[in-house]
């Protein structure tokens, strides 16, 4: 198998004198969704921060492409192909929808690239087309999620971070996210996905990992885990 498209090894994170992320391994290939459960403060967000250049590491590193990335500034890891959509969302409330997927495509120079994702953003969630010229801050939460996806997908990122998608969503929406992550996935973009909806993440997943309390408990193919009694216990409700 070739080398993963992000590697993560011995990946060590404070905040202040908690210890947040305790040595975790964890890998993503080209061309996966990889999804990482847990329950809240298991260290799921922090991971995904410390992906994106939001937060670093005590020690470990972050390779992304074979290249270490860990020390590098936010901006330059999205200059590297490695976007995130964040938890709760955090659109431009002030800007029009049109304005949030230009304010993703914010270091692209291809304006036709930028044309043809925007256009594909538009087909695949296209309240974000009837809307353009609509306010952010007025849109409904599953709304704003697809303009949140949407603008980190006008990044043109090779891995795509989705953090916590379904959260606060009305049900029928749920599945819309879930379908447009597919999606984005089958047209050639890779994706690690935290999310607390366990089993909508596992059934689109190809592997997951289980954090607890900033260590990896348990990493498998998603159908495998799915089927498991203590995944089911934990976070299916069985």
């Amino acid at each position: 198998m070739s080398d993963p498209l992000l590697q993560i090894k011995d990946l060590h994170v404070h905040y202040g004198a908690i210890h947040a992320i305790h040595g975790i391994n964890l890998n993503v290939h080209e061309g996966e969704i990889v999804t990482i459960l847990g329950s809240n403060g298991a260290g799921k967000t922090t991971t995904l921060h410390t992906i994106s250049g939001l937060l670093k590491p005590s020690s470990g590193s972050i390779l992304f492409k074979g290249k270490p990335i860990h020390t590098m500034e936010a901006n330059k890891i999205v200059a590297e192909g490695v976007a995130q959509s964040p938890e709760g969302r955090m659109v431009f409330p002030d800007l029009t929808i049109s304005e949030n997927l230009d304010m993703g495509a914010f270091l692209r120079r291809d304006k036709e690239g930028i044309e043809k994702d925007r256009e594909y953003m538009c087909q695949l969630f296209p309240k974000l087309k009837e809307r353009a010229k609509q306010l952010a801050g007025t849109l409904s939460g599953g709304e704003q999620q697809m303009l949140a996806i949407a603008r980190a997908y006008m990044a043109n990122p090779k891995l795509l971070l989705l953090d916590e998608p379904s959260l606060g969503i009305a049900p029928i929406l749920v599945q819309a996210i879930f379908d447009a992550v597919v999606e984005i996935n089958k047209k050639g973009t890779t994706i690690l996905l935290v999310e607390q909806n366990a089993f909508a993440a596992l059934k689109i997943a190809h592997r997951a990992y289980v954090l607890t309390t900033g260590e990896i408990g348990m990493e498998g193919p998603a159908k495998e885990l799915l089927e498991n009694e203590e995944i089911q216990k934990a976070y299916l409700g069985h």
